[in-house]
């Protein structure tokens, strides 16, 4: 068949990925091979591919193909969240285009058109992953709110609530004004943000009434909360206050008397010194009010206007509220000043509306009793974090775990299992039927006539499914010690952002050890965060992020890939730009090219009397292969995945395709060793099935073109590595540098590379070049290649290591030419060897550094001195 010119993926890709599916290669049930499990993080359902997911799920995706083409029985199972709050916006959403209200519709009709929604809309990001290449097991799509996963949720939810671990409470959390609902702190993003500090004046009177001079002045952000103050704090040290302890402040404007309280929380050096405490407003002031015993005042409505409470600005919305209390407060001669003032302001990931912190009855689970056993289990290793630096911030926040607010005021979601009689008193209960029974016991009392309980109308936090979700998707808990729990539990390895290290990551450690009693992973890897090449965070507000479907389009699933993992290093942040996946486009072109050329041979082979083993450059190439595949394997036993595609991309396009080719190319319409063609091609197929893990399209395709094939890369398994003789390996590494160093000594010297020239060779060690000659001939047009102990006169000299190279040409040489770029040389290593000897003269570098640092600085050195001397004697003999 004949080859196109450049590789077009979109002729490969979906081609090979149905084969794919019709072999049924991602299938995965048990049986006696050694499982390897992953778990998707489950994406949104309101979700499409960005390329932190392209990110993500390329690195999944590597570590499942390779573990299958190892032999193991791999099972990485895909799968959606609900996503409570984003899902319920586009619904509400797209009633709103219907010219529907959400609060027109009962609970269930509502519920309708969100399931209707979700069945449309809800699997197109699974869809999308398939353009990636992802080897998911399809026959296990997962979804939190099926019917099994629902039940299991509200089933841990009761027992947990049985234990003790869940308790119903009014406490301070975020809240969205413009959804109605509580966040987790997941879902604040907070944004540097150019505000004003405003400078307010108290004023105090004693115990008695009596006015005390000067008063007292407080630095806020937020004056409008002042209408909700219940203290002033100062730190207790701070002399400047000494005297206004046990007084009172009076509130401007509303002229509410408050206490003026001491605590060593105050930063004396911050603002004024004197903090106002709004317990109801902010959540460190409401951990002071309940240490101090301060009244709550909630000034806010639900939807962030001021209630009868604040007593003035009712009904007005919180930042108008702000606007108007600034002239009042001029009026009332109670600014003292205003100033510019850079803060952070926390935003709704979901709404982009300014998160209100604010007291509000919730459901809560007690965290300190589920976090020890799951602090434990990564302290001691039995969960291992990539990178490890991760560990010190999982056990700092673990350390000092807050109690977890679990509601969410919306209807798209689990709900929440607890039933209430009409003056307030409940029970929680799977089902309603329980729930009567339950209630019956507990209070002691039947319901009659036309009472009845009514559920909780709120949800639960979407974490609270998702903390279930690696046994949960082999039904661990809705149907306990079933075959694939057994066989697949603990999974493998998770693959994840370590933004959610604390609201997920921890979370499933807890809940595995509670319910399974095992981890539910043995290995953490964190990825970073995808940035543009400004260092910014991809968003659709900034415009920065691309299309990743577009981008497949345009330069191919496997050019992709290569693109976001070539610069992305575990657990650091990454810079994406175009020019990544143009390499792996010229990468994919690279790899066909090789494939042309190969098939060129395939009709010239011949039986030659040369057999393999005295061909060097076979032999080199196989050792060479030998030290990268056990490299790789290295590499990505230990997650570094980034470095393992870098040594398998330098073996392809530099020691494959630049080295071992030319080396092996017969002359021109010259036939080829049939032993040497065979071992080019077994080489190849070598080389694409360790490539086939990062770049599936391309390495299968041509894996099929190079000849006719009985089995697919996909599923074909890797041979053991044999021990490289690094001997040979660094021949080859030599042979390299020679060969680099005539062509350049060539070219500056203005010898043309059709012109023959003749070699000399100075060493100490023939027998290293020996089996070289040939090749080096060829590669250098050498017409001779022979042996001096003598400097060879009116030759361009090349120095290479501790070996010289005298270049005999036809052409006279212009001696002043030469001369001038032996100078030039020698300077340049001059400089060198002074930069080399600085740093090896530092007492600190040596001392600090690795060994082997050291010693390839001490190499350096030798070696930069053989070259001056070897310069040095050229000039000597160009004299």
């Amino acid at each position: 068949m004949e080859l196109s010119k450049n590789y077009i993926p979109n002729e490969t890709e979906s081609k090979w990925y149905s084969h794919w599916l019709q072999q049924k290669y991602f299938s995965s049930s048990p049986d006696e091979r050694e499982p390897y499990t992953i778990v998707i993080p489950p994406p949104n359902v309101t979700g499409v591919l960005h390329m932190g997911h392209c990110l993500n799920n390329t690195i999944q995706d590597v570590l499942a193909r390779y573990n299958r083409m190892n032999g193991k029985n791999v099972c990485w199972v895909p799968g959606t969240d609900h996503a409570s709050i984003a899902t319920e916006a586009k619904v509400v959403g797209m009633l709103r285009e219907r010219g529907i209200t959400k609060s027109s519709l009962s609970r269930d009709e509502f519920l309708q058109y969100a399931w209707e929604w979700k069945e449309k809309y809800g699997g197109i990001i699974l869809q999308q992953m398939k353009k990636l290449g992802c080897s998911l097991d399809w026959g296990r799509v997962s979804f939190t709110m099926d019917d099994d996963y629902y039940k299991s949720v509200i089933s841990v939810f009761a027992d947990l609530y049985n234990k003790g671990l869940i308790y119903r409470g009014k406490r301070m959390i975020n809240w969205d004004t413009k959804a109605l609902t509580a966040l987790s702190d997941e879902e604040v993003i907070f944004r540097d943000t150019q505000s004003k500090l405003y400078f307010l004046n108290y004023k105090v009177v004693d115990g008695d009434g009596l006015p005390v001079e000067g008063g007292i002045t407080i630095a806020t952000v937020r004056p409008e909360t002042i209408l909700g103050d219940t203290a002033i704090c100062v730190n207790p040290g701070d002399e400047r206050y000494r005297h206004l302890h046990a007084k009172y402040a009076i509130v401007p404007l509303i002229n509410r008397r408050i206490p003026i309280i001491t605590d060593d929380y105050v930063t004396m050096e911050f603002g004024t010194g004197a903090l106002k405490v709004t317990p109801a407003h902010d959540m460190n002031d409401y951990q002071l009010g309940l240490k101090h015993n301060l009244e709550v005042i909630d000034i806010m409505n639900d939807d962030g206007t001021f209630s009868l409470d604040a007593q003035i600005l009712v009904g007005e919305d919180r930042f108008a509220a702000r606007k108007k209390i600034i002239p009042l407060l001029e009026e009332a001669s109670a600014i003292v000043k205003i100033e510019d003032y850079p803060n952070q302001v926390g935003y709704s990931e979901r709404t982009d509306s300014v998160v209100e912190p604010r007291l509000s009855m919730q459901w809560w689970v007690k965290m300190k009793p589920l976090a020890e056993p799951a602090l434990k289990a990564v302290a001691d290793g039995e969960i291992k974090f990539h990178p490890a630096k991760f560990v010190n911030t999982y056990k700092y926040w673990m350390e000092n775990i807050k109690d977890w607010c679990i509601s969410r005021q919306l209807w798209w979601g689990h709900r929440i299992p607890a039933w209430y009689d009409k003056e307030g008193n409940y029970v929680v209960a799977v089902n309603e039927e329980a729930a009567i029974q339950q209630y019956a016991e507990k209070y002691g009392r039947q319901l009659t006539g036309t009472d009845r309980l009514v559920q909780d109308e709120d949800c639960l936090d979407t974490w609270f499914s998702s903390w279930l979700w690696p046994f949960e998707v082999f039904k661990g808990y809705s149907h306990p010690g079933n075959k694939d729990i057994s066989y697949y539990y603990p999974t493998n390895t998770l693959v994840t952002a370590p933004e959610i290290i604390f609201f997920w990551v921890a979370r499933m450690i807890m809940a595995g050890l509670e319910y399974e009693k095992a981890i539910p992973f043995e290995d953490v890897y964190f990825t970073g965060i995808v940035r543009d090449k400004l260092g910014r965070k991809m968003s659709k507000s900034l415009g920065n992020s691309p299309d990743l479907l577009e981008l497949i389009d345009q330069y191919g699933a496997d050019a992709v890939r290569f693109g976001i993992l070539i610069a992305s290093p575990a657990g650091n942040d990454l810079l994406f730009d175009d020019s990544s996946l143009e390499q792996g486009r010229n990468f994919n072109n690279k790899l066909w090219n090789a494939l042309k050329l190969t098939k060129m041979w395939e009709g010239r082979q011949a039986n030659f009397e040369n057999e393999t083993n005295d061909n060097f450059a076979v032999n080199w190439f196989g050792q060479r292969l030998n030290e990268a595949k056990a490299e790789v394997d290295t590499l990505t036993k230990q997650f570094r995945l980034s470095e393992a595609l870098k040594t398998i991309y330098s073996l392809i396009w530099d020691d494959f395709c630049s080295w071992y080719l030319e080396w092996v190319k017969p002359g021109f319409e010259q036939p080829i060793d049939k032993a040497v063609y065979q071992k080019t091609i077994s080489y190849f197929e070598q080389l694409l099935q360790l490539l086939h893990p990062y770049m599936p399209f391309i390495s299968e395709e041509i894996y099929h073109l190079l000849k006719t094939q009985k089995d697919d890369l996909c599923v074909k398994q890797f041979s053991p590595a044999n021990a490289a003789d690094i001997t040979i390996v660094k021949e080859g590494e030599i042979l390299k540098k020679v060969i680099s160093a005539i062509r350049d000594a060539r070219n500056k010297n203005q010898v043309k590379p059709k012109d023959t020239i003749r070699l000399f060779i100075h060493t100490e060690h023939v027998e290293s070049y020996q089996p070289i000659e040939s090749i080096l001939a060829k590669q250098v047009n050498a017409e001779r290649v022979a042996y001096t102990k003598e400097a060879i006169a009116n030759s361009i000299v090349v120095a290479v290591e501790k070996d010289k190279f005298f270049i005999e040409c036809e052409q006279q040489l212009d001696a002043a030419t030469l001369k001038e770029e032996l100078l030039k040389d020698l300077t340049y290593q001059q400089n060198f060897l002074q930069s080399v000897i600085k740093k090896l003269s530092n007492e600190r570098f040596v001392q600090n550094a690795k060994p082997e640092v050291v010693a390839l600085e001490r190499r350096k050195q030798a070696d930069a001195e053989a070259r001056i001397k070897t310069i040095e004697e050229s000039l000597q003999n160009l004299n």
